[in-house]
């Protein structure tokens, strides 16, 4: 076994890892809020990152943002996390149900009107490369 031959790829195969690693590991926590139900974006999806935003707001409880309604009614301190929001929300509004864009503003934007705080304008959310 040569190492001088050996020691070149091995440096190149660790500073692959190095560089790669951190950002693929970064990327747990980032959710791109994007539905297939829109056939055509006007802007870019939404990039939210779960857990840090959470932390910021100090939010524990997953029926803040994740709610659930039964037979039309709000369901107190019970959630849907893990349901994808289209899947109750059809894309156009359906009687006093909001439709799929107009839920996620709402949920999104409507709380941080109420907390005075987080990004309330479009390209705040919907960033542009």
């Amino acid at each position: 076994m040569n190492v001088k031959r050996i020691v070149p790829h091995l440096i190149v195969v660790l500073l692959v890892a190095f560089v790669w690693l951190p950002t693929a590991l970064s990327q747990d926590d980032i959710v791109e809020l994007k539905s297939d139900a829109f056939m055509k974006h006007t802007r870019p999806a939404a990039v939210f990152m779960h857990d840090a935003h959470n932390e910021k707001a100090g939010l524990e409880d997953c029926f803040r943002c994740h709610h659930l309604y039964e037979d039309g009614k709000l369901v107190p301190e019970e959630d849907s996390a893990g349901t994808a929001c289209a899947d109750c929300h059809a894309l156009k509004k359906q009687g006093g149900q909001p439709g799929l864009m107009t839920a996620y503003h709402k949920q999104c934007k409507g709380c941080h009107v109420e907390q005075d705080k987080g990004p309330l304008a479009c390209g705040q959310c919907h960033v542009k490369d």
